[in-house]
């Protein structure tokens, strides 16, 4: 078994901001924030909207064809037949024959990182209206703040805690100055760890890998009695059930989900048990977990699957699935180099993303285990399936941070894997729509009727025909600005300046000085990534 470093999400971020790829001080004045701004005036000065005869799409309402969609603001006046909607004498009329308008899509795990500062534009231009922030972050909250007042356009934000981790944490030593993580030794540190983050305004407590059970049950009962959801990682040494039983709002990935699932469940997790993972083993998590999810993946029983599913269904808990995020690190071998999406990303970034894939992904990668992956990613998708097929509601989300993911692009990327999995069409829109508004406790979101939020794609081809339809959008309504054809091109023609343009001395790279990871150089990073005997 050969040792390699596979840093994600979160992880990933830190190490570009480390590495000088963060220019936060663009975060104001950036050409993207500034057309943002001209669109919310030029949005609070028109009348109403009608978009007429179109075929509308919901997961709660089905597919009602020949509509008129009446708009003010951020709301939906009406929705209904066209014969049905009258249309006021000062609308604007948008013709909606031919053409297919969805609820505004969700991503439900990202990582507000800085690395570009385009992030809440590129998520809206492609149809994304909400997005659940999964380690708190003082790039999401200033742009949640800059999105409430106006100053550019961006999603709907649930911003939630730092990252609530054992002790020692996968964390300890990769964010140094305590911004992403909280190490917890005991239940008495876990109860206080959530009592501060409710303090600080976090919308939910995350849950990490190397939580204790004790501390797992502490920050249970602790969030129970706030009334604060907690969510995230199933930790190792706690069973999916359980975490559901205690009130789990949402499992995040898919990797603690096949112990359950596994014949040999008791065996593997005192294995996982018994593995050594000290301070800052994020690197040693994954390639010293490895084997025993690939054992569980294998042993895998339909009939115990069945009634784990049918537990964490009844419960309520949603799961996030995040394919984009497996994909990537079971088949590195398979990413695309020159997407011609990554024009909307500085070349900081982009080089980074190749020298990540380069140093931390590739090492190591044998043809058994080039094989092994493969199987293992093949049978992600099939759990997905299985997971849908019992009812358990699924979101998307794409654990933005990790090499190659990009804002609103990997969302459809993510409704495509959904699919393949065997979703349904409507199936895949529903875990991007209806519900993360129902996790979100938001009945106006993610439905298309009277009353509802205005936060809505309009699309020129049928999407349930081809999800992958879900990228021709024509245009975007989102906190009450239209979004048209000719102001998406403009704002994606000014991302791509952005991005294409020299930075200022100030936030130019650093010549990747700082490794969260070590503390070193970017040579010592990539020496650290050498394979090694696991």
């Amino acid at each position: 078994m050969q040792r390699r470093t596979i840093l994600t999400g979160t992880a990933l971020g830190v190490a570009g901001a480390a590495f000088g790829l963060s220019p936060s001080a663009r975060a104001s004045t950036s050409p993207s924030a500034r057309a943002s701004a001209s669109l919310s005036a030029w949005a609070s000065a028109r009348g109403p909207i009608a978009i007429r005869g179109v075929t509308v799409i919901d997961a709660a309402g089905g597919v009602r064809r020949g509509c008129t969609v009446l708009l003010r603001g951020d709301r939906i006046v009406d929705a209904g037949p066209a014969q049905r909607v009258p249309i006021p004498h000062d609308a604007t009329v948008l013709d909606g024959a031919g053409k297919y308008l969805i609820p505004g899509l969700a991503d439900m795990h990202t990582h507000a990182v800085g690395i570009d500062d385009t992030d809440p534009e590129l998520y809206v231009v492609n149809g994304v209206t909400t997005t659940r922030q999964m380690s708190g972050s003082a790039q999401a909250r200033a742009w949640q703040q800059q999105i409430a007042a106006g100053a550019r356009l961006g999603p709907r934000w649930s911003i939630g805690s730092r990252i609530v981790d054992g002790a020692p944490s996968l964390w300890d030593g990769l964010d140094v100055d305590g911004s992403v993580h909280v190490s917890v030794a005991n239940p008495a540190e876990a109860r206080s760890a959530v009592r501060r983050e409710h303090a600080a305004g976090a919308a939910f407590i995350k849950t990490y890998t190397r939580l204790s059970r004790d501390s797992f049950l502490a920050i249970a009962d602790e969030c129970g009695k706030l009334g604060l959801p907690f969510l995230g990682h199933v930790p190792d040494f706690v069973a999916l059930t359980e975490a559901a039983d205690r009130g789990m709002r949402t499992v995040e990935h898919l990797f603690e989900i096949w112990f359950d699932t596994s014949s040999q469940e008791e065996r593997l997790r005192r294995a996982v048990a018994a593995v050594p993972i000290g301070p800052g083993d994020y690197n040693g998590w994954f390639t010293k977990m490895h084997p025993y999810e690939y054992a569980a993946a294998r042993s895998y029983d339909r009939r115990k699957a069945a009634r784990v599913f049918d537990r964490i269904a009844r419960h309520g808990t949603f799961v996030t699935p995040t394919l984009v995020l497996h994909e990537t690190n079971d088949m590195p071998e398979r990413i695309r180099r020159h997407d011609p999406r990554y024009r909307y990303f500085s070349p900081d970034v982009i080089d980074y993303w190749d020298w990540a894939l380069d140093n931390l992904y590739l090492p190591g990668r044998t043809p058994a285990r080039i094989a092994e992956s493969r199987e293992l990613f093949r049978r992600r998708l099939a759990l997905t399936a299985g997971l849908a097929d019992a009812g358990v509601p699924l979101m998307t989300g794409t654990d933005l941070g990790t090499t190659y993911l990009m804002p609103g692009f990997s969302v459809h990327d993510e409704l495509a894997l959904f699919v393949r999995a065997g979703l349904k069409p409507i199936e895949a829109l529903a875990a991007a729509t209806l519900n993360p508004a129902r996790y979100l406790g938001r009945p106006d979101q993610g439905v298309i009727r009277r009353g509802a939020v205005a936060d809505l794609v309009l699309l020129d081809a049928d999407p349930l025909h081809d999800i992958r339809n879900s990228t021709r959008i024509d245009s975007v309504f989102v906190g009450g600005v239209h979004l048209g054809p000719a102001r998406r091109r403009r704002m994606l023609a000014d991302i791509e300046a952005a991005a294409s343009r020299p930075k200022p001395a100030a936030a130019a790279p650093v010549a990747f000085r700082g490794c969260p990871c070590h503390g070193g150089s970017r040579s010592q990073l990539s020496a650290a990534a050498e394979p090694t005997a696991a």
